[in-house]
């Protein structure tokens, strides 16, 4: 949850002073000026129409949330698009637009622990960023409509928000799109539960709930024409596949292999924290990479099985247990990083230990690159998601397994996944938990293998 210290200058405590403004960042180092502080969201009301023969969207943000302090404005994070109009409980709000910021001006102070709703009408043509790391993210058309990938920033692109993953929230998402010029309708691919799907005549409206919270950067939508498979795990969950078409061979074996990854996850992992689970396998192969958008990680092309496993492992690695600060991603990357190799030990392939031998000596090839610097510690923004933080991260949980044993260490897991469930959480809280259920002092592990800037002995 996000509680940040508001900005101003002068004596006294804020109480003394009268409301003052949110801070505009949350002081996260790698990422200085994403999230916004002064307040809390709750849940994101979004209504949205979007046309996809001109890639216009048009949008309401509904955005309720508790402010933290006494507030005489605030912050929203949000890149291009036009706002139209802003109010906040109900009254007409003054805002102003500077770089990624927009902020709100209620006509009335909102006092600490208030809880407020704000309204912000918008429109234009959504932008699509390209990272610090080179990658594409934000609104990014497609050859049969568009899709929308959040991380780190992109979210911001198509709609106002508190866009650090602190501050997580529940969604609704109603989307309308007019069918083409032959009359054929377009599918809307969301988070969570489809809760409602109307045929309108000339357009077709989809409203995608997610009911637990979610970090900005996990919010996804794709536009577009998809083979839908309706599915269910064998608990009973809800599996919602969209392919699209010209990747339907290559992702045949999708549909049957996300229930059986999330099954097998519950069982090591503790159970799968979501409402509902699936995948988007999309027609973008450019876009070079996957993204673990929550209940239904999103594929420009047809994923491999470890990829496949990688992605869903997010689900309860990075979505429900979501990293406190952008440098503690390796929790997120280097466990998911670390299901991939109990996937294939568990299928027969090689084990752990062969595969951290394979990694170690710069054998196996998502090796290179990994000794650049510790994992939890990148120097920047732009090497998040570089391969120390996935790599030399699923090192550094291997090395854990055998310092406790098998018992302890899938309890440490289960013990995460559960103490954190919808929640966010950094490295010493991981450490902590190590060492209080191994009962070990585990310091020197994690000073060499998590913190150190060199490559270390195999010892």
């Amino acid at each position: 949850m996000l509680t940040t210290s508001c900005t101003g200058s002068g004596p006294g405590d804020g109480a003394a002073q009268g409301p003052k403004p949110g801070a505009a960042g949350v002081g996260d180092r790698l990422f200085p000026t994403l999230g916004n502080g002064g307040y809390d969201v709750a849940h994101y009301g979004l209504t949205l129409h979007y046309v996809p023969e001109t890639n216009r969207l048009k949008g309401t943000a509904v955005i309720t949330a508790r402010a933290t302090q006494d507030l005489s404005r605030f912050d929203l994070d949000l890149s291009g698009l036009v706002v139209r109009t802003a109010t906040v409980q109900g009254e007409a709000a003054e805002f102003r637009r500077t770089a990624d910021e927009l902020t709100v001006i209620p006509a009335k102070a909102v006092a600490r622990g208030e809880t407020f709703r704000t309204v912000v009408a918008y429109d234009g043509v959504p932008r699509v960023l390209k990272g610090d790391d080179g990658g594409l993210e934000g609104w990014i058309e497609t050859d049969d409509g568009s899709t929308a990938l959040g991380q780190p920033t992109g979210s911001m692109t198509w709609f106002p928000g508190n866009h650090h993953p602190s501050d997580k929230a529940t969604y609704d998402i109603t989307v309308t799109v007019p069918k083409d010029a032959d009359g054929d309708p377009y599918d809307v691919v969301g988070n969570g539960t489809l809760t409602a799907k109307v045929d309108e005549g000339e357009a077709v409206t989809w409203h995608w709930r997610t009911a637990e919270p979610m970090a900005g950067y996990l919010a996804h939508l794709s536009v577009g024409r998809f083979e839908i498979d309706e599915a269910a795990t064998d608990d009973g969950l809800p599996v919602y596949v969209a392919v699209d078409p010209a990747e339907s061979e290559e992702a045949a074996d999708v549909k049957a292999l996300v229930p059986e990854i999330v099954d097998w996850g519950s069982d090591r992992f503790g159970p799968y924290p979501f409402s509902s689970a699936g995948a988007v396998v999309d027609h973008l192969p450019e876009l070079g990479y996957a993204l673990e958008t929550q209940t239904r990680p999103y594929f420009g092309e047809a994923p491999d099985e470890a990829l496949l496993v990688h992605e869903l492992a997010h689900q309860w690695f990075g979505n429900s247990v979501t990293p406190r600060r952008w440098k503690d991603m390796w929790l997120s990357e280097g466990l998911a990083t670390y299901a991939e190799w109990l996937w294939e030990e568990d299928r027969g392939g090689r084990s752990a230990d062969e595969i951290f031998a394979d990694f170690y000596d710069g054998t196996d090839s998502d090796s290179e690159g990994i000794w650049a610097f510790p994992p939890a510690d990148p120097p920047g923004a732009a090497r998040v998601s570089d391969p120390p933080v996935y790599g030399r991260g699923a090192m550094v949980v291997h090395k854990v397994r055998e310092a406790v044993g098998e018992k302890t260490f899938f309890g440490i897991l289960r013990a995460w996944t559960r103490r954190h469930r919808y929640g966010n959480a950094d490295t010493r809280q991981f450490i902590a938990l190590c060492e209080s259920e191994s009962g070990k002092d585990l310091s020197e592990l994690f000073d060499v293998w998590l913190f150190g800037r060199k490559k270390p002995s195999r010892a």
